[in-house]
């Protein structure tokens, strides 16, 4: 495969420039609006469904409420090494936002946190020769392993310098950091990882959008673009990909922010009160200090429900005895 140098090739399409003016748009709105910056729990919330669909993308089994229990500190019956995944991601994405995203110094440990215990090569840029594959078939040969140092401090310092939309460079950035496949494992989580931090610093908001849980749900067409990314030698549908799922992902965050602005107090407090657990109704009373069910389900319960926030286990049995509810996932 032909080497490439610090410039990274991609070209601008109509469909870049105007998913940038629409992303800039919603963003205009949110910030404006304030939404998500005064809600903690919001952000907890989507650090772990970003948490979820990032290791979902590379196979990790455990569902969203076996990984909001283990964040949680609780245990769980799992493969020791997706436990592991997860604590080790929820780690670095405590961190992250203050790491620098042009420091490979910080990219280094990143991944040394990320692939703890998990690899002997937590962080340290590969030894070895690297291809990816589609089951037995080779789809990518990285470049050789003495050139990962200066192709990552190249690629960095274009990104840094180079004059494009943020959108654009940290998209770049992403498909490149996955050609280059810098580390032996763990490099689609940090590649995704490391496009948050980069936009992060371009917009905050960034630092607490789920966008990994639309690429999850897109899958088959996140690998199909960057092979044929690769295949091209252009990044520019990869690109596209990535900033539609930008898109989507603000688009959700927007409707969820209307309906949000119609709850009622006592909606909120039973969401507080809830957190991420399941729970039946004695046991969302009892944390609400509530007496009267006939109260807790008029002002409280089917309220929340209504407004599609709540959900029941069983709901195709809404009397049965072993009913439960919990947060529906909204983004």
């Amino acid at each position: 495969m032909e080497e490439r140098g610090y410039t990274p090739p991609y070209t601008i399409s109509d469909k870049i420039v105007n998913l940038i003016s629409d992303i800039s748009e919603i963003l205009t709105e949110l910030t404006i609006d304030n939404k998500m910056s005064p809600n903690p729990r919001l952000r907890r919330d989507n650090r772990v469904k970003t948490i979820h669909a990032s290791l979902a993308i590379e196979n990790n089994s455990l569902s969203l409420e076996q990984v909001t229990d283990i964040i949680n500190g609780k245990r769980i019956l799992g493969a020791p090494d997706e436990i592991c995944e997860v604590k080790n991601a929820f780690e670095v994405y405590e961190h992250l936002l203050e790491m620098n995203p042009y420091s490979r110094k910080d990219m280094l440990k990143a991944h040394k946190m990320l692939m703890h215990d998990l690899t002997k090569e937590a962080g340290a840029f590969r030894q070895g020769g690297v291809g990816v594959f589609a089951g037995k078939r080779l789809v990518h040969m990285a470049p050789p392993a003495e050139r990962v140092p200066q192709l990552v401090k190249e690629l960095m310092d274009w990104v840094k310098k180079d004059p494009a939309h943020p959108l654009i460079k940290s998209s770049v950035f992403h498909y490149e950091f996955e050609f280059i496949h810098p580390f032996a494992d763990g490099n689609g989580r940090m590649g995704r990882m490391w496009q948050t931090l980069l936009l992060y610093q371009w917009k905050p908001i960034f630092g607490w959008l789920p966008i990994e849980t639309l690429i999850r749900e897109r899958q088959e067409e996140y690998y199909r673009v960057l092979g044929e990314a690769d295949h091209k030698a252009d990044s520019r549908v990869f690109i596209e990909f990535l900033l539609q799922a930008i898109y989507d992902t603000l688009v959700e965050v927007e409707s969820t922010e209307q309906v949000r602005v119609q709850v009622s107090e006592q909606v909120q407090r039973l969401l507080d009160a809830l957190e991420n657990d399941t729970l039946t109704t004695k046991e969302l009373m009892d944390r609400l200090g509530l007496k009267h069910r006939p109260t807790f389900r008029k002002n409280y319960l089917l309220p929340s429900m209504k407004l599609g926030l709540v959900e029941m286990t069983i709901p195709d049995k809404p009397n049965s005895s072993r009913q439960k509810y919990r947060k529906k996932a909204v983004i």
